[in-house]
């Protein structure tokens, strides 16, 4: 039997760690956990309660209510992301969830209600994760670390396509830009698990790749970690 083991993804903003998370996923038969959305989940549940990143008692209570889940949809992405239940998949890829998510994950709260999840499920190994932090907090022991990046310019537009075929038609490509960069600051510039390439994590540049080039570069890394496990 293959031994199995846990690839962290890590990585700027809207640089398709996600999509490369799921390819690599799907082709091992591995879980895809994607930690971003996680984040995202509980921003958007803020925003809907009406809570502020200071209110650290109503936010507390909050996070005690949540249960946040990933399930597979045949018809249509990989991985949908559930809050309780609910397919909130589309309403955490919104600009106001964008604009907010940073901030919530400095929140250190967040981060510990979050982690701890995230190292229970990939206990087991045979996990895909990605975000900011895998390969240096979350799975320091991951034996596969991949940390991707792509000029900020090419991750807006691909974040400004996204945007739109979601139905979010009047956002121009200044907003979204602007929105990265600032995103790209504080989470490379936060006190608490900030954005770093991990010392053994290997470098996926993809500004020039096309998905089916980066897959298969990332798919021989895993293949090639799997055997030296």
């Amino acid at each position: 039997m293959t031994k199995k083991i846990n690839i962290a993804i890590d990585g700027y903003s809207s640089c398709g760690k996600g999509t490369l998370a799921k390819v690599i996923a799907k082709s091992l038969n591995y879980i895809f956990i994607d930690t971003g959305a996680m984040y995202r989940a509980v921003t958007y549940a803020m925003i809907q309660k009406g809570i502020d990143v200071n209110n650290l008692v109503e936010l507390e209570e909050l996070l005690k209510s949540l249960n946040i889940t990933f399930k597979h949809l045949p018809e249509g992405d990989f991985y949908h992301t559930f809050l309780n239940g609910e397919d909130i998949e589309n309403d955490i890829r919104t600009m106001p969830v964008s604009n907010l998510v940073s901030q919530v994950s400095k929140i250190q709260i967040v981060r510990d209600f979050l982690v701890k999840q995230q190292q229970e499920i990939g206990a087991q190994k045979g996990v895909v994760m990605d975000g900011r932090d895998i390969g240096t907090v979350v799975f320091p022991d991951a034996e596969l670390k991949i940390f991707m990046t792509a000029k900020a310019e090419i991750r807006a537009q691909r974040r400004l396509n996204e945007l739109k075929e979601n139905g979010n038609l009047n956002i121009s490509f200044e907003e979204v830009l602007k929105n990265l960069n600032e995103r790209d600051y504080i989470d490379s510039n936060r006190e608490n698990s900030p954005l770093l390439k991990a010392q053994d994590a290997i470098v996926i540049d993809n500004s020039e790749l096309s998905k089916a080039e980066q897959n298969e570069l990332a798919l021989s890394f895993a293949h090639k970690a799997i055997e030296n496990a």
